[in-house]
């Protein structure tokens, strides 16, 4: 748990970081430049001694989809979020985890269905407070399709680690962020923009890619091989508090105190029942 305690730290400084210096530059772009510094990083590690060719295949795709396709819709959600907003939203992510876990368990837990109903009500808490709505709805959107494949993702790579003890996370960790990298350069492509950017924003992307990026989801993914999916479910909303005390403390972001704090209320509670386990109980 200690392992996703410290990313959530260094993850509390990307919402603001993106909105206030980021915000501008195509989503794309900014994806393919944080998933490719990543690789760049993870590459000498590579090893493919005993891995086979599907097993890489499916460690890229989870990475295609957990990383990939997250930041695509999560960067993109900047244009009709502020970085509370964002921060806030992702509070779903903890309640999908579960749920995806679930399935794959066949099995059923009502509390965390109990726990997601609250998350949307606090969620809404601050949604029906923004002067223009449907943005913030297309925002609320965004977040949630990026809060799904980021679920989908960390259970894949911890089932996938389970069936496979022998691999050594940091020897095959570059693949996943080759087939990250491979999809929002696909959309790069495909948008055919032009950026410029000034100093602030190279440093922030040098930040977002080699530290929030790459050492953060690859200590993430190993943290989450270490827990169970109950407690890595909780652990995902560890990020958005702090996250909220960074944009409104750090970068000075405005908002409504009271519906703020309100929201928080009713997702601290969603956290609550979504971790509580009565006495004896195996969860």
């Amino acid at each position: 748990m200690a392992l996703l305690l410290i990313v959530s730290v260094i993850w509390a400084f990307s919402f603001g970081l993106i909105k206030h210096y980021l915000a501008g530059v195509d989503s794309a772009f900014v994806a393919a430049t944080r998933l490719g510094l990543a690789f760049v990083v993870f590459l000498p590690l590579l090893r493919w001694k005993g891995l086979g060719l599907r097993t890489g295949v499916v460690l890229a795709a989870i990475g295609a989809v957990q990383f990939g396709f997250m930041y695509l819709t999560y960067i993109e959600s900047f244009r009709y979020l502020h970085a509370y907003e964002a921060a806030l939203f992702t509070i779903t992510t903890p309640i999908l985890v579960t749920l995806f876990a679930d399935a794959l368990d066949r099995r059923l837990r009502p509390r965390a269905l109990l726990a997601a109903l609250l998350a949307v009500i606090g969620t809404a808490l601050v949604t029906v407070q923004s002067t223009s709505l449907n943005l913030t709805l297309h925002g609320l959107a965004l977040v949630q399709l990026s809060n799904a494949a980021f679920a989908v993702g960390q259970i894949a790579y911890k089932r996938l680690r389970a069936a496979r003890p022998g691999l050594r996370d940091r020897e095959v960790f570059a693949l996943l962020y080759a087939g990250a990298f491979a999809v929002a350069a696909i959309a790069l492509v495909q948008r055919n923009a032009t950026v410029t950017l000034h100093a602030a924003q190279l440093w922030t992307l040098g930040y977002l890619g080699i530290v929030a990026a790459g050492l953060g989801f690859f200590l993430w993914n190993v943290g989450a091989t270490k827990v169970g999916a109950g407690t890595l479910a909780v652990m995902n909303n560890a990020k958005v508090p702090l996250a909220v005390v960074v944009s409104l403390v750090v970068f000075h972001e405005q908002a409504k105190v009271g519906w703020l704090t309100a929201s928080l209320a009713v997702m601290g509670t969603a956290v609550w029942i979504a971790e509580y386990r009565p006495a004896g109980s195996r969860g």
